[in-house]
């Protein structure tokens, strides 16, 4: 505990920071949480206890700090980088081109790995947290950005008078602008009828990107490099941001009753 403690404490340096921040991650797997079947919360408890779906929402990001080297390969996994204003056949051909493990290649293997029941409890543990977060990482726009820019970080932007970028914006001040708890923001937006939950969690992992992909075309329009942004970002994206952390949540749910 000590260790992970300090991990937790230290800062991140990589490409793709803290995806959603502490509070959007636990958004997602507290709708999940809300949404897991009877057996699948059964076998959770195998797994991790008594101990929530956002308990270790963040790990992924954590681990970022460690410096052994352990987690460096799987820096690649929290994104994918295409080119922007593409059309849904393009989109999901170069998806499915791109080479090496990235957002879209982990999340079916976490998947894999964590319905393995000949995997030992530790393998198992560590495909859960990163299955958490990746579908989280998913929801952000701007992890299915653009290389040019890595994914908005190197738009420079101001957040009511303060220097950020526009990945560090959709990380945490949108988020962080609405001033809910995790708890507050799960239960005010876990509200999606049961025709809307339908068409989210029944349509295929491609069309989840995808959709992505659209939303990130939207951000870059609208958030050229060196804009000053207040409450009228807030009131221009709120909705798509509530609509993607609720779907997230649900998504994550979904996958997870399958699974377990």
């Amino acid at each position: 505990m000590k260790k992970l403690l300090l991990v937790i404490a230290a800062f991140c340096s990589f490409q793709y920071c803290f995806a959603y921040g502490t509070t959007g991650h636990r958004v997602v797997a507290e709708i999940a949480q809300r949404h897991l079947s009877r057996h699948a919360k059964k076998e959770l408890k195998k797994l991790i206890g008594d101990q929530q779906l956002a308990f270790w929402a963040n790990w992924p990001d954590f681990i970022k700090s460690d410096t052994t080297g352990k987690w460096k390969s799987a820096s690649k996994w929290h994104y994918v980088d295409l080119p922007g204003g593409l059309s849904k056949e393009q989109f999901v051909t170069d998806l499915k081109g791109l080479s090496g493990e990235n957002l879209y290649t982990q999340i079916p293997a976490m998947e894999a790995q964590l319905k393995d029941k000949s995997l030992s409890l530790e393998q198992r543990q560590t495909a859960l947290y990163f299955l958490i977060h990746l579908v989280g990482d998913l929801h952000q726009p701007l992890h299915v950005g653009r290389d040019e820019d890595q994914g908005g970080n190197k738009i420079k932007v101001s957040w009511f008078g303060k220097p950020t970028n526009l990945h560090a914006v959709w990380d945490e001040s949108l988020v962080d602008y609405q001033q809910y708890s995790y708890m507050e923001y799960a239960t005010v937006l876990d509200i999606v009828d049961k025709n809307q939950e339908k068409s989210w969690i029944e349509s295929p992992l491609e069309d989840w990107f995808y959709e992505s992909h659209v939303l990130s075309d939207k951000v870059y329009d609208k958030t050229p490099d060196g804009s000053k942004l207040s409450y009228g970002y807030n009131y221009l994206f709120v909705n798509d941001l509530n609509e993607e952390l609720a779907k997230g949540g649900l998504r994550l749910a979904k996958i997870l009753n399958e699974i377990l």
